[in-house]
């Protein structure tokens, strides 16, 4: 059972921050999400072009070697990922949505018209020279101001991208009401139609803008990205009007240090679940001296898992009638959100593997890609960066085939309005992509024994089956997590843990380099050389590499079966409400049985 984190609509606003010009029939809904997709196809757009391609202009025009390029893209889009917990930070705290997407989708589009300067200017660049037959040695690398100016406009785009990122997803979701049963059906459709949006970004940027950035240059390759990411800003502008705006709840981090810093200063207190008929019951027969803190409206049923949490919201009476600081006690409600941002950790790890495999398809095999014969005419190459809009033309076509059919058919069995629940589809994804580093492993031992052995190269259609296989497996994880992660989110913290997300990216492409410079050094001490030391693919040993994170994948997915289980038990709430099929049916109930307390009064039980 996962329990949905958010009972009960919240507040929203109009543009101008007024509550009761909200009228259901203007504000949210499909049509104020498409204004939403419409930023996030063209923000995807741009910054896929740039990202799927980098390691091409890095190695070709900043004269890196491949494993510092490789590691160059990856902490890129790593820190994109991780600065998404900035950007959901802002919006719950300060900003709101809306806001910080426009205020830092201007970060972003000025970072691509620096890139895109550096690109076009000969003396912000090292001198010409072909990394592939000159060698390094002839090859003067990118330093110091040149490679700053680079930096600077790599990092502005990541700042901007990703402060942008999770608010797209939590902004589009606050334009549907949970509260109301069709429009917690149009949520769905939403994530699904989220995924479809991004699938067209990507396909677009790993066709078209890649082929401009191949053929015309990086300068007017990134000059186009700028323009994609103007264009979004005008979608999500043009949508002003039709927006329910969720405004800003203050410091989020705040409530969750009073949880902790309540429950040690009340550590002495021995507390336990009391008897499950009363959860229901009236608070006036808890004992004059102890009682628990509940806000009223919250709908968080009490569940068994982390008790030691529940110290802080026992309300001790020591007869003066002093009201208790809030570092001392808390609300009920803000130890279930606690409660939750804990379990829902073990999850977001789960995934961390599953990106560092994304990660390889954007490094490792687009330089495969470079490896083979890339002709599908006489007159024309695929260029190795357009391998990864394989699986998004496969999905622009089965997402919408799996929401329009799959779903209501699912629908009907399970009663999940997801067709089935997000924990599933993730688990799905997470077990098929061990086998897309199985095709990648088997298909890069035989390119490499036509290369060495008979001195062919193989068609560069052969690596397709790795990316088809990950692409149906994003097409679960990647909607699940976000499905999962929003839905448990609770009030003032739907953009934070929806950025939670995209960490998952940032550490799977840390986790990428810090897994090809552990190989390269335990490796490195045979005859061969290490597995990824040299920059020749012919040489290196990228096949047992690709083997490597096939076992790791499948291991990940042991682990994970391990925590989604735990999460579905310790989710469950307690005691006689365990059938209840809804959370938002009840509402909130709590007493709890002290043993030992501040005054030092016997035990008393709590009916």
């Amino acid at each position: 059972m996962e329990t949905a984190g958010v009972m009960g609509e919240e507040a929203m606003v109009d543009w101008r921050g007024r509550s009761t010009s909200i009228n259901p029939s203007k504000h949210g809904g499909m049509r104020a999400a498409g204004f939403v997709l419409g930023l996030q196809a063209f923000e995807i757009m741009a910054i896929a072009a740039v990202g799927n391609n980098l390691i091409t202009y890095l190695i070709n025009e900043m004269h890196f070697s491949l494993s510092k390029s490789a590691n160059i893209v990856t902490n890129f889009v790593g820190t994109v990922f991780l600065l998404a917990l900035l950007g959901g930070y802002l919006s719950d705290s300060y900003l709101g949505s809306f806001w910080t997407m426009l205020i830092f989708g201007f970060v972003e589009l000025s970072g691509f018209i620096l890139l895109s300067v550096q690109a076009h200017l000969p003396q912000l660049k090292p001198p010409p020279c072909n990394m592939l037959s000159d060698g390094e040695q002839y090859c003067t690398e990118a330093k110091e101001m040149k490679a700053l100016i680079f930096f600077v406009a790599l990092y502005l785009v990541a700042l901007g991208s990703g402060c942008v990122k999770p608010n797209m997803i939590a902004h589009g979701g606050d334009q549907f009401n949970q509260d109301n049963p069709k429009q917690s059906k149009k949520l769905s459709s939403y994530f699904n139609a989220a995924y479809f949006a991004f699938s067209v970004g990507e396909l677009i940027a790993l066709t078209i803008l890649v082929w401009v950035q191949t053929h015309s240059g990086m300068d007017v390759g990134f000059g186009v990205s700028a323009a994609a990411m103007a264009m979004g800003l005008i979608s999500l502008v043009s949508g002003t009007l039709y927006y329910r705006n969720k405004p800003p709840q203050g410091s989020i981090f705040t409530p969750i240090a009073q949880v902790f810093v309540a429950a040690i200063l009340k550590r002495k207190l021995q507390v336990c679940s009391s008897n499950g008929r009363m959860l229901h019951g009236s608070q006036n027969k808890v004992p004059n001296n102890v009682s628990l803190s509940s806000d009223t409206g919250s709908s968080l049923l009490h569940t068994e898992k982390f008790r030691f949490l529940d110290r802080a919201c026992i309300e001790i009476h020591d007869g003066a009638h002093t009201e208790e600081s809030r570092w001392r006690l808390c609300t009920v409600t803000q130890v279930q959100q606690v409660k939750i941002l804990i379990s829902v950790v073990p999850i977001f790890a789960c995934t961390i593997v599953f990106n560092t495999i994304l990660a390889q398809l954007q490094t490792f095999s687009v330089q495969q890609g470079s490896a083979m014969d890339t002709r599908l005419t006489k007159s024309f190459n695929i260029p190795p960066a357009s391998l990864q809009s394989i699986p998004y033309i496969m999905l622009i076509f089965l997402v919408p085939v799996y929401d329009t059919f799959f779903v209501p058919f699912a629908r009907k069995f399970t009663g999940h309005d997801s067709g089935i629940a997000p924990l599933q589809r993730i688990g799905f994804g997470l077990f098929f992509v061990a086998f897309s580093m199985v095709s990648a492993a088997i298909m890069e031992k035989k390119r490499r024994d036509a290369a060495v052995n008979l001195n062919q190269k193989l068609s560069i259609f052969w690596i397709t089956p790795q990316f088809l296989i990950f692409g149906l497996s994003e097409m679960f994880t990647a909607v699940g997590l976000i499905e999962f992660f929003y839905k448990q989110s609770l009030k003032g913290t739907k953009a934070f843990l929806t950025a939670m997300t995209y960490c998952s990216y940032s550490f799977g492409f840390y986790l990428s380099s810090l897994l090809v410079s552990m190989v390269n050094k335990i490796t490195s001490s045979s005859s061969n050389g290490g597995w990824l030391h040299e920059n020749d693919l012919n040489t290196d040993r990228l096949d047992l590499f690709y083997w490597l994170l096939a076992a790791l994948s499948f291991l990940n997915f042991l682990n994970y079966l391990f925590w989604s289980r735990w999460f579905s038990k310790s989710s469950c709430p307690s005691s006689t409400l365990k059938h209840a099929a809804h959370a938002e049916d009840y509402p909130p109930a709590y007493s709890f049985n002290t043993a030992k307390h501040d005054v030092g009064a016997v035990d008393h039980n709590i009916p």
